[in-house]
């Protein structure tokens, strides 16, 4: 069994709801959620929107590989409305966003998939509600 943390965020629609959503999608498809953050409230980060997030993050326990993993959380994506990824670095509003923060002590450098999350120690949305779930 693997321990995984994944940071979630939604900032259009049921924003709460597609947050609780995730995360039992994330129960029954991933693994058991054995950790969940409060959910916070934070303004977009790395563009322009009048729309706030709600963010969460939540520990897992998976028997997924890295790559199965993301595969899975961009199904849930889907599944939950979301139509395409950020391109080029350039964010905007969205249905719901999964990342992929830390795969046990596993670094992963692929192009399309980076483990820890490069820009999670940069973003106090992700690391208020990991820091909230690392510490229990």
């Amino acid at each position: 069994m693997h321990s995984v943390y994944l940071s979630l965020g939604s900032n259009i629609g049921n924003r709460k709801r597609l947050i609780r959503d995730a995360v039992d999608l994330i129960d029954e498809r991933v693994g058991h959620v054995v950790k969940k953050s409060s959910l916070y409230e934070t303004t977009p980060w790395g563009f322009s929107s009048p729309n706030k997030f709600i963010n969460a993050c939540v520990c897992c326990e998976t028997m997924f590989s890295p790559r199965e993993l993301l595969t899975a959380t961009q199904i849930i994506e889907k599944i939950l409305g979301r139509t395409g990824k950020s391109i080029d670095g350039c964010y905007n509003d969205r249905v719901i966003d999964i990342d992929i923060l830390l795969y046990d002590d596993l670094h992963v450098d692929d192009s399309d998939l980076k483990i820890p999350h490069p820009l999670m120690e940069q973003r106090d949305f992700v690391m208020k509600p990991l820091s909230e779930i690392l510490n229990k």
